[in-house]
Order: structure tokens, then sequence, then C-alpha cells
């Protein structure tokens, strides 16, 4: 997609499953399963949509996918599947890691920021993107530091240690613009720090939803996940940009939807339902 003052890809990083019941929670099976076919395992096919901004002064991602710091044993339980990676796909457009000057972390599960570090030719943990300035929200930051039992099987410390250390891992507090027209906002409910990142030119607006609204399967208001810690704050935080969202035509882009990354959303009869957008 073509703005006025920059271009937008969605990039993959692959696929992963996770199990179907924590992706709907409260959501009887009989009904997920039609919009979500589960594998002999009871696991759903999920996405690993990443957002590449390029403007004339820099190259921003949004987000790092899943990462391939994995073991055999954690392939296996998750399904991971690879390629294409980030530093493929990018490759596609004519990128290396070193083109990429900001990423964006929404938030620091291992889905999202697992590919923000990688093994080197020694096998040591390093920066995949050597000359990039990571942004995180810095509540999130310390709350990955210091996880709940209910969390914590979600934060890889490998994943943001290695940014500290090399002065590339930069704190915002609450809205910030991380470079023109493109904004990071936080929306608790997921967990109580993840931003959003909303990009506006001209007359249209892009919107990042991580794992607010992850798939299209997820616009019902009640429709969350298990892994959502505040499923009370989310449904009030998917009304707003439910409506926000149709009301003034915005691109969505699903982070975890293998088969509608972008779309714009429509409400009909106090339902949402999504216009697919090919990029």
């Amino acid at each position: 997609m073509k703005l006025l003052d920059c271009q937008l890809d969605i990039i993959s990083d692959g696929t992963l499953r996770l199990d179907g019941g924590a992706m709907f929670a409260v959501v009887p099976k009989t009904i997920w399963e039609k919009v979500a076919q589960p594998d002999e395992k009871n696991r759903i096919l999920i996405g690993l949509n990443c957002l590449l901004i390029r403007t004339e002064k820099e190259n921003i991602l949004v987000d790092t996918g899943i990462g391939e710091k994995w073991t055999k044993n954690q392939i296996d339980i998750y399904a991971i599947s690879h390629p294409p990676t980030i530093l493929t796909s990018l490759a596609k457009l004519g990128l290396t890691a070193d083109d990429i000057s900001i990423v964006i972390n929404t938030h620091l599960h291992f889905d999202h920021a697992g590919g923000n570090t990688s093994f080197n030719s020694k096998g040591q943990i390093v920066p995949t993107f050597p000359k990039a300035r990571y942004f995180v929200q810095k509540q999130e930051y310390l709350h990955a530091c210091n996880p709940h039992e209910r969390d914590r099987a979600s934060y890889l410390a490998e994943n943001w240690e290695v940014l500290l250390e090399n002065n590339q891992l930069y704190f915002i507090d609450g809205t910030q613009e991380i470079s023109k027209n493109i904004t990071v906002f936080r929306v608790p409910g997921h967990n109580l720090d993840t931003q959003l990142v909303k990009i506006t030119s001209q007359d249209t607006t892009v919107i990042f939803l991580a794992d607010i609204i992850p798939t299209t399967a997820h616009l019902p208001v009640a429709w969350i996940m298990a892994y959502d810690l505040y499923p009370v704050e989310l449904i009030e935080q998917k009304k707003h940009l439910l409506e926000e969202a149709s009301s003034q035509n915005w691109v969505c882009i699903f982070e975890h939807d293998v088969k509608i990354p972008a779309g714009k959303i429509i409400k009909s009869n106090n339902t949402y339902q999504v216009i697919p957008i090919d990029f």
C-alpha cells in the first residue's frame, strides 16, 4: 500500500499453531471451529504478520514475529513453520537486517518479539537488526522482567536483554510519535501495556491491531482469548476501536490472521464484518 509519505508492506515470519480453546476462551468449540478449523491436537493455524513501513528517512518494522531461537521440541509444540522468516521476507523486498532503522514492539510476548534477536555464527544471541532502535512501552518492559505466574511463559528475556546491553532499547510512556505521522498508543486488555501503531496520510488511516483484535474471527466484541489478562477492559477497548475503525474507514492489519491480514471493518445491524484488502 502506497501512501503519500510512506509505503506499507505486510511481511511474514511464517506461522505457528495454538490451542483453539485458548484462542477463543469462553466461546464453545462448536461455534469457533466453524471459522478456525483445528488440527488433531486442537490447534489452529496462526499467522505471524508484521508490518514494514518505508519512509524517505526510515525503514520501520512493527513486531518481529516468533524468530528462530527454538529447540526442536518447542518447534513441535507450537508447530512453528519457516519459511518465510522476517529476514527472507525483507530480502524479497530488497532489504537486509542492516536496512531496518526502527523496530516497534507492540509488546514483548515471544510471538511478537522473538525475532528481535537471533543466533550469530558462534551461537551467541545478538540483535537481529544491529542498526535499529527498538521501541517498547516502559511498563511492558518492567512487567516482562518480572512477570506474573499467569503470563510468565509468554516472556523470554533472550528477546530483549542484549538490546539493553547494546543501548538499542528505547522506552515509551503512553502515546508518542515515532516518526512523522506514525504514532503508538497504549491499549490495555490483552495485557496492561500493549501499544498499537497508527499511520496517517492524507485521508487514510492504517492501524496495526496486534493482539487486541488478533484475527478477523475476533471481531465479535465478546470473542477474546484466554491469553487476555484483562477481559472486561479489553471488551470495552474493542467497542471503541471497532466503532472508530468502521466510522472512519480505517485500514486494519490483523497480526495473526492467515487468510485476511488486512481489511476495512464495516458495521451492519450492530455486527462487524471485514472487507479484505490485498496489499
